[in-house]
């Protein structure tokens, strides 16, 4: 997971200052409300989803991992020795019953 430190957001807003000036002038001008207003909330914004985005498996590496994370999973239930469900348990008939 590529994580964003404030330093990293912080550059990322500094590098994009052109853009998020672009943006802060078309929020202003649709929400009525003065730069100074809109700047903060703007750069909360686009901070959050900077952390949303390093939180979210993006990479394939990530998702091989969460794969074997689940069949490590799986198998840390196997000794259990759970009785596995009959065609018939999981059968449509099973799970809505006979009124549909």
């Amino acid at each position: 997971m590529a994580e964003h430190s404030s330093t990293d957001q912080l550059r990322i807003l500094e590098e994009n200052s052109e853009d998020l000036e672009a943006m802060m002038q078309i929020l202003s001008k649709l929400t009525q409300l003065p730069s100074e207003q809109i700047k903060p909330r703007l750069e909360s914004l686009i901070t959050n989803l900077l952390d949303l985005q390093a939180s979210q498996p993006d990479t394939q590496e990530n998702s091989e991992a969460w794969a074997q994370r689940f069949v490590a999973w799986v198998e840390g239930h196997r000794e259990l020795r759970l009785p596995s469900l009959s065609d018939e348990a999981i059968g449509r008939e099973s799970i809505y019953g006979d009124d549909r």
